[in-house]
């Protein structure tokens, strides 16, 4: 098992209350480098509000993330900056931009270029454009889009929709991508088609954390996986570990759909 000192994300104690209610409660797991880690329970569990608390779109009532050893603090945009991208339930796009335009987006938190330079398009916009051009086109290529490069990007079908803002996620270069519910709202084909992306992603050395209700998406995707009840932490293990823990199944997965993963139906 890698040590602890290996962990890319280490979460200490993470808690938060809104008005008295205890929505994340000292949940704390680590998510080692390489891997698929995914974060599952039941609807209300705290597993979107504890990717809002690790991204900075809410702050803690207590506790603290870790991100390559260095604490995870101030809003989102700082923390692109140190290493951490997501995706969210609902995709979020800019529809009347190109497929390569939302792909640069996702870019800005590594431009230098000042504004005067940014205004008069030259000096290191012009070539930080030019780079930033070059690296979408790469990343569209990976993702199965790059015929569709100059299209409107609200034109896509929801499962490019979904590849494209998993490319701006990691054209902000980042060294933990999180994904909430990526599989969500997708036919068979494109979740097959997903679990490929994502499996070549992390061969590329990309670290996933990921929500999803989709439990055959999360057992032939995840290499450990943290279980979330009533916002506090009730399991963490191997898949078959989580699948076969008996609080996971009275919480959460139920013994028939337990059942159907380990036959690898469900």
């Amino acid at each position: 098992m890698t040590s602890m000192s290996n962990n890319l994300l280490k979460i200490e104690d993470l808690t938060v209350r809104f008005h008295g209610l205890v929505a994340v409660d000292h949940v704390s797991f680590q998510v080692e480098p390489g891997t698929v880690h995914g974060l599952i329970g039941p609807n209300g569990a705290g597993k979107t509000t504890c990717f809002n608390l690790i991204s900075g779109l809410i702050p803690p009532t207590s506790g603290r993330a870790i991100l390559a050893g260095a604490p995870l603090v101030g809003p989102s945009w700082k923390r692109t900056r140190a290493g951490l991208s997501r995706t969210f339930q609902n995709i979020r796009m800019f529809q009347e931009m190109t497929v390569r335009e939302n792909v640069m987006t996702g870019m800005q938190a590594r431009l230098h270029a000042s504004v005067p330079e940014i205004l008069s398009r030259l000096g290191r916009f012009r070539k930080e454009e030019t780079a930033a051009k070059v690296r979408a086109d790469e990343l569209l290529e990976f993702v199965g889009l790059a015929a569709s490069a100059d299209r409107r990007a609200g034109d896509l079908s929801y499962g490019d929709q979904r590849r494209l803002e998993i490319a701006r996620a990691v054209a902000s270069g980042p060294k933990l991508l999180m994904l909430d519910e990526p599989a969500a709202g997708m036919n068979p084909t494109e979740t097959r088609e997903l679990v490929e992306l994502l499996l070549r992603l992390k061969q590329d050395g990309l670290t996933l954390l990921l929500v999803e209700h989709d439990m055959h998406f999360v057992m032939s995707l995840c290499d450990r996986i943290t279980v979330l009840n009533f916002g506090r932490k009730i399991a963490e293990g191997t898949p078959r570990e989580v699948r076969e823990n008996p609080d996971v199944i009275e919480a959460y997965l139920g013994a028939k759909v337990a059942e159907r993963l380990k036959g690898g139906t469900a």
